[in-house]
């Protein structure tokens, strides 16, 4: 038995012997905690709970993706993304703030298993039908609602509304509030913007998030800011959360697993895209089913300790990495460094301020906001740039439910990807100068010939474009009425569903009744296996399927010269040249 596949840390925990990375790990996982403790709190209330949550989500879904997941960099834990889509998915439902609260670990749950699901039967690639023009649009919608959500504890007025009612909606009433902006709040919240970015800039060693927030605690105590209306974080249980059963109702199950699945997908495309690009820099590899293990485990051991859903952060694992983080041990101080909080520390953070953790949010958020990556999938593919941008529109539209931005844009990327493959492009070839195959359209001097067509076919096979290939093959032979042969040049065919098995068979038996043969060069080892199997290749005629469109041609023009009883014109002919030939009507 293979313990490792089991136990992945297996494959870590013993370098840990080495001092050298045992200090490494130790040092970059008390630097996370320094980053994750006030951005936890602030994306507890992103999701709609009280910041000390936070906390809850940083401990056992930390410790147990490091351990069970493949990234050994990769820091989970909340996320702005995932908070918001989980605030949105529980306010219609959610009775009372103690439904609210076992909703979320009952979320978790769900996304936990769902993912777990996906990772014990390898079915990772689900994630690919979440293209990157779409994650790209719905990013940076996101990252705009999820920072304009910030302005009303910015300003110190009330956000007006419920969390599920229209998002535009209810920043316009936040504006309309601007005279009556608490100065103080303000003053806290752009205070914090100002040391974080100054530190950013011009010192982005030191731990910018954590002095701001240290910086408003002593602020907020000495001007005694709670006193003169300003809003703090509060009173913070002490000590670890209790060990409870999710709550677990059927009814529940079918309201909330379409959210579920989308916050999987999102949480673990996010948490993937995050774990290649660092193992790009360490050479490490990534198994992206593993880490879909991890992210599962993680959450369902976090749904039963008061956690919502979790996934990987960018900003974390980037500091993570850069703070030399060498194995998921690193993961696992950031997680004890947290449990020490909840024990000891909790009394510390009683007068931060709500502005200030507002202020952490819109930082990390607006640095997510990228519209050249919108404008380059563009340039790339228009259709990929319109997904893109009709995903980003959608997400502010439909906000703040988020999902169904992301799904729309979803569906609309698949349904392009099948208008394009519905008409794939087909070339008509003649011999060029150098002695290749070329696209006559783009070479128009090409020299032809009446009795050979050769067609190139750059697309699959299958139930929704076999019909754009029948029609094609049919309009050649009737455009090229003297044709006895019609060559498919088919390297660029991928794959043969049975819609188009059964459509070659008919399209090789009305060809033949009308004396034109229909010959095949270059198909892959999957397409033959297939008209092996349902005996196609009979029908077509093992002579009529080529390795090469030379060869295929070279066969051709061997049955065109015995026809005619001689050697004829063959401008197909590999190795033609005009010259060497006298033209014989055939």
């Amino acid at each position: 038995m293979n313990f490792k596949q089991f136990f992945p840390f297996l494959a870590w925990v013993g370098e840990l012997k080495d001092k050298n990375v045992l200090r490494a790990d130790v040092l970059a996982g008390i630097t996370v905690a320094l980053v994750l403790i006030p951005q936890s709190m602030a994306y507890a209330q992103l999701a709609g709970l009280p910041a000390y949550f936070g906390l809850y989500i940083s401990f056992m879904p930390v410790m147990i993706a490091a351990l069970w997941g493949s990234s050994r960099q990769l820091a989970t834990g909340p996320v702005a993304v995932v908070s918001i889509m989980t605030a949105t998915a529980l306010a219609p439902v959610a009775t009372s703030p103690e439904h609210y609260i076992a909703l979320a670990m009952f979320l978790a749950l769900l996304v936990g298993l769902f993912q777990l699901f996906l990772g014990v039967f390898r079915l990772g690639l689900v994630v690919n039908f979440l293209s990157h023009p779409v994650i790209v649009g719905f990013t940076n919608a996101a990252a705009m609602v999820i920072g304009l959500s910030q302005l009303s504890k910015i300003f110190g007025v009330s956000m007006p509304g419920s969390a599920s009612d229209h998002f535009m909606g209810r920043i316009w009433g936040v504006f309309q509030q601007v005279g009556d902006t608490h100065i103080l709040t303000l003053f806290m919240g752009l205070g914090a913007f100002i040391i974080m970015m100054g530190l950013k800039k011009y010192a982005p060693k030191l731990p910018g998030v954590l002095i701001a927030v240290a910086v408003s605690i002593i602020l907020s105590w000495l001007m005694k800011f709670e006193e003169s209306g300003g809003a703090v974080v509060g009173t913070i249980p002490e000590g670890l959360p209790n060990l409870e059963v999710p709550l677990f109702n059927v009814d529940l199950v079918i309201s909330l697993l379409p959210a579920a699945i989308v916050i999987a997908l999102v949480g673990f495309m996010e948490a993937i895209s995050i774990a290649k690009a660092m193992a790009a820099k360490t050479k490490d590899h990534i198994d992206p089913n593993q880490e879909l293990i991890g992210q599962g485990l993680g959450n369902i051991a976090g749904s039963f300790t008061q956690a919502y859903p979790a996934s990987g952060s960018f900003s974390r694992s980037a500091v993570n990495l850069n703070a030399g983080a060498r194995t998921g041990f690193s993961s696992v101080v950031t997680a004890v460094i947290v449990v020490v909080t909840l024990l000891f520390l909790t009394p510390l953070l009683y007068h931060l301020p709500q502005a200030v953790l507002a202020a952490v949010i819109m930082m990390a958020v607006f640095g997510l906001i990228n519209f050249k990556a919108v404008k380059h999938a563009w340039r790339a593919n228009k259709h990929d740039g319109v997904a893109s941008i009709v995903t980003f529109v959608a997400t502010l539209g439909f906000a703040p439910h988020l999902d169904q931005g992301i799904l729309l844009g979803a569906g609309l990327a698949i349904g392009m990807y099948l208008y394009r493959t519905m008409s794939p492009r087909i070339a008509f070839l003649g011999r060029f100068e150098d002695g290749t195959l070329r696209d006559i359209s783009v070479h128009t001097d090409l020299p032809v010939d009446e009795k050979v067509v050769a067609v190139r076919f750059d697309g699959s096979l299958y139930f929704a474009n076999v019909a754009y290939f029948e029609e094609a093959i049919l309009a050649a032979a009737a455009e090229h009425k003297e044709a006895k042969f019609i060559l498919v040049v088919g390297d660029g065919i991928n794959e043969l569903d049975a819609s188009g098995e059964e459509v070659l068979h008919h399209l090789v038996q009305r060809l033949h009744d009308n004396g034109v043969t229909l010959v095949f060069s270059g198909l892959k080892r999957q397409i033959l296996k297939i008209m092996i199997k349902t005996k196609l290749i009979e029908h077509i005629g093992k002579q009529h399927l080529h390795a090469t469109a030379d060869q295929a041609l070279e066969a051709i023009y061997q049955q065109l010269d015995a026809a005619a009883d001689g050697e004829v014109y063959c401008p197909l002919r590999p190795g033609f040249k005009a010259e060497n030939y006298q033209r014989v009507e055939h």
